[in-house]
Parts: C-alpha cells; sequence; structure tokens
C-alpha cells in the first residue's frame, strides 16, 4: 500500500522537527554562550516540549494523526536530547558535576521521559487538533500552552530562581510575560471575532 507524498511529507518534518529540537535542547547546554544558554534553557522545559505537540497536533487535520504523529515526534525528540546529552556529559547549572560510565542515567532518562512523551504527547496532540474549533468552543485548548509556560515558569523561579542565575530568571520572567500577552491576545481576539459576527449576524438579520 503506498502513501501520497503529501501524507508522507508532513509525517516525516514531524519527526525530523522532535529530533531537532531534542539535538538543540541538548546541545546549547555544552556551548559557553549565552545566547545558547537562554536556548538551553528554553528547550529544556517541559512547557516548549509540551507546545511542539501540540503544533503537531495543530497542523493534522485528523484527531487520530494528530495524536500518534504528537508523541512519536516527542518520544524521537527525548532521544536524541538524552543520546546527545550524553555523548559529551555535562552537569546541569547549578548542579555538581557526575559522571556515569555505564550510560544508566541516559538509558532511565529515555525510558521515563519516553514513556512521558507518548503518554501526555498524544493528549497534546490532540488539544492542538481541537484549538483550531473557532469561536468559544477552541479558547480553552488555545489557552493550554500560555497557562504551562506561566505556571512551570513560576514554579521555576519560586524554586530554583535564588540558585538559578540572573540569565535563567531573566529567561523565565520573559517567558511569563509573553504567555500572559499571548494568553490575553488569544482571548481578546477571541472575543472580539465572537462580536463581530454577532452584529454581522444580527445586520443581516
Amino acid at each position: 500500500m503506498s502513501f501520497p507524498r503529501s501524507r508522507i511529507t508532513p509525517v516525516m518534518v514531524a519527526l525530523a522537527s522532535g529530533l531537532a529540537i531534542g539535538a538543540l535542547g541538548a546541545l546549547a547546554g555544552k556551548i559557553p554562550n549565552p545566547v545558547f544558554h537562554v536556548l538551553s534553557l528554553v528547550f529544556s522545559g517541559g512547557w516548549s516540549w509540551a507546545c511542539f505537540g501540540f503544533l503537531v497536533g495543530s497542523f493534522r487535520q485528523s484527531k487520530i494523526e494528530s495524536t500518534w504523529l504528537a508523541s512519536s515526534a516527542l518520544a524521537i525528540g527525548v532521544i536524541a536530547y538524552y543520546l546527545l546529552k550524553d555523548f559529551t556529559p555535562v552537569a546541569p547549572i547549578g548542579t555538581p558535576a557526575s559522571g556515569d560510565p555505564n550510560g544508566s542515567n541516559t538509558s532511565s532518562g529515555i525510558l521515563v521521559w519516553g514513556i512521558a512523551a507518548l503518554v501526555f504527547g498524544a493528549p497534546m496532540g490532540l488539544f492542538g487538533n481541537l484549538a483550531k474549533t473557532p469561536g468559544v468552543g477552541g479558547l480553552p485548548f488555545r489557552l493550554l500552552v500560555p497557562l504551562i509556560a506561566f505556571f512551570e515558569t513560576y514554579w521555576r523561579l519560586d524554586i530554583e530562581g535564588s540558585s538559578a542565575g540572573s540569565v535563567a530568571v531573566i529567561t523565565w520572567s520573559t517567558i511569563q510575560v509573553i504567555s500572559v500577552v499571548a494568553a490575553v491576545s488569544l482571548a481578546g481576539h477571541t472575543v472580539w471575532r465572537w462580536r463581530y459576527s454577532a452584529r454581522h449576524t444580527e445586520g443581516q438579520a
């Protein structure tokens, strides 16, 4: 059974993007540069991975395809992240260095977070698909990623802010502001569209 290129290409793009995000998240932290430090903070956050799964689902028409493709792409990203992170091991910022010659940390990381990617990636892909629902019906799904980003960075600032360094604090604070602006903009745009549609309907009555 052959599949048309129009179906194969988006699947390959999503899987390749998962690989790229995992590689970027792992390698950015190894480069002593503030820009790559920020990239490492962004792509090591759970909210950015949730956003990726959400976006994968939003670009697919089928809800079933949105679920399995999002979880598969995230799982590939997790595998790439831990394999490349272990390739030249470095301790995360703010933690003491420790080596693992047997690679058990890599294996356990792939197992635990790979399962998490499969379990949580599926609903995120579905939510991304449902976010395309026009009007108020799709608004809760469109607000999901900004809310995840806000609360995760809020938690990080509260727990890790005092020891993570100024770059991390500025990065997380900026993400918080952007997530609030995004949520307000999405809600405002939905309300505006709803009111515009209601006035247009009344005008035709």
